[in-house]
């Protein structure tokens, strides 16, 4: 008996579009990332194009800048600690602070697909900055 092939229509969306609940890791970890990769945009258009530089604006180690900034860090993101370091920098610019808290405020939505017990953690350790 010859096997039938079904084809099945899907739409097309941005991964954006879609709530997290029906988004994949995948995608969730994508537009983690690309968050992460305006902010890196953010400091190299402000003059901050050298890893050693942008750990110094941010307040982080070396390593720790450039493991976050290279698009790939871990599955859970930054972590408290990490983005109230980096808010807490005197000479962070304007448009990288804006990235941080906007990537705090999406984090908190639950965005990035974080589950309810890491992002009521998160929201008690952050300084979450007030609109």
């Amino acid at each position: 008996m010859p096997v039938r092939s079904v084809s099945i229509l899907v739409r097309a969306e941005s991964p954006e579009s879609l709530p997290a609940a029906v988004q994949t890791g995948a995608q969730l970890k994508a537009q983690q990332c690309q968050k992460l990769a305006e902010l890196r945009a953010a400091l190299v258009t402000d003059g901050y194009n050298t890893a050693a530089k942008q750990a110094a604006v941010l307040k982080l180690s070396r390593s720790t800048a450039w493991k976050i900034l290279k698009g790939d860090h871990k599955q859970s993101g930054l972590s408290a600690n990490t983005v109230n370091r980096m808010l807490a920098s005197p000479d962070l610019p304007l448009e990288a602070r804006k990235i941080i808290e906007e990537y705090i405020q999406e984090k908190l939505r639950g965005a990035y697909g974080h589950q309810a017990a890491p992002l009521k953690r998160f929201r008690l350790k952050a300084a979450i900055p007030q609109p």
